[in-house]
């Protein structure tokens, strides 16, 4: 017999519309985990209760992550897909967790200090934000969760978290691995700087050939005339260009800055139709999916039905590892 996966576990929290920087730096490294990996992955949405969302755009940026997520390539059937508050055992597991976690270590926690230092009225939410984490991540015995550099700190907690309890009550807790990776993309926006909503200098991942006709045209660029030889090392529309278009044709455009006689609208329009090419399929089945958000629950609340059965087991196991009297399920 061959040896079994390791068990990878990730989530996301529902937050709006996507963009080329999230589907680079986020979606397209995760949903190819389910290649190589037992794959889990959960719609954070009590995560996201801790900020200022209406009740209305939680659910719709839910429905928009699992659409999201589906028309990029994830697929429920090859691993495990479900909605964190689906899952109540996990909130009861942070509990057992929390009373583990050091108040200290928690006011160090990044997401705390961070908040702390914006002058954002903390809620507990907030600064319970590790220790859901690791509910999140302890429930279901993962071997690794991929971090980026800022999250490595709260799996350090989780892995902490979990030392504590093992220390205490025996070892009942999987200690997780991180999964870092040092070449996640960093995808600049229409104005050179990071894409990012809250800069408005995003390209979307999903919208009409019109708007991303606009949104590409829109790309700040330098101020070589069309005869002038270019670099394309600093040119935003190739930064752009090379993360969507094979190694060819990335090294033809190249030439082309080269040899001058290329202006910056024509790699834009070589760019947009690359969009097209690439995200065209996608963008379709994500708003064919989004006509249908009953069809979105009912794949997520059967991926979370799976879930509770083996968050049961887990919690089983705890319940009676900590000596409380429990309930039958």
């Amino acid at each position: 017999m061959g040896q079994s996966k390791k068990r990878v576990l990730t989530g996301s929290r529902p937050s709006g519309t996507p963009h080329l920087g999230n589907y680079f730096g986020a979606y397209k490294p995760l949903i190819d985990l389910q290649n190589s990996y037992d794959f889990f992955f959960f719609l954070a949405d009590f995560h996201s209760l801790n900020g200022t969302d209406t009740a209305t755009e939680t659910r719709q940026f839910s429905f928009t992550l699992l659409a999201t997520m589906i028309a990029c390539g994830l697929d429920p059937q090859r691993g495990l897909l479900y909605a964190q508050s689906a899952v109540p055992e996990v909130c009861e597991l942070a509990w057992i967790l929390g009373c583990q976690a050091p108040y200290g270590m928690l006011t160090r926690a990044h997401s705390f200090k961070d908040s702390q230092a914006k002058g954002i009225d903390v809620n507990m939410g907030v600064f319970n934000y590790p220790v859901l984490m690791a509910a999140d991540i302890l429930m279901f015995d993962a071997d690794v969760v991929p971090v980026g550099q800022d999250q490595k700190q709260h799996l350090e907690m989780t892995r902490d978290f979990a030392q504590r309890f093992n220390n205490r009550y025996g070892s009942i807790m999987h200690l997780p691995e991180p999964l870092i990776s040092d070449d996640v993309a960093v995808v600049p926006g229409t104005d050179g700087e990071k894409m990012s909503k809250s800069k408005n200098n995003t390209v979307a991942i999903f919208a009409t050939d019109k708007d991303w006709k606009k949104q590409v045209m829109s790309i700040v660029t330098g101020s070589a005339q069309l005869a002038d030889p270019k670099d394309p090392a600093t040119c935003n529309v190739f930064a752009l260009y090379r993360l969507v278009a094979d190694i060819v044709e990335v090294q033809q455009m190249a030439d082309k800055y080269r040899a001058g006689g290329y202006g910056f609208g024509h790699a834009k329009l070589e760019l947009i139709d690359k969009i097209k090419a690439v995200f065209g399929p996608m963008r379709d089945r994500y708003f064919e999916l989004m006509k249908r958000p009953d069809d979105l629950r009912d794949l997520v609340l059967t991926g979370s039905a799976r879930a509770r059965v083996l968050a049961r087991e887990k919690l089983e196991k705890v319940q009676e590892a900590v000596g409380v009297i429990g309930r039958p399920y």
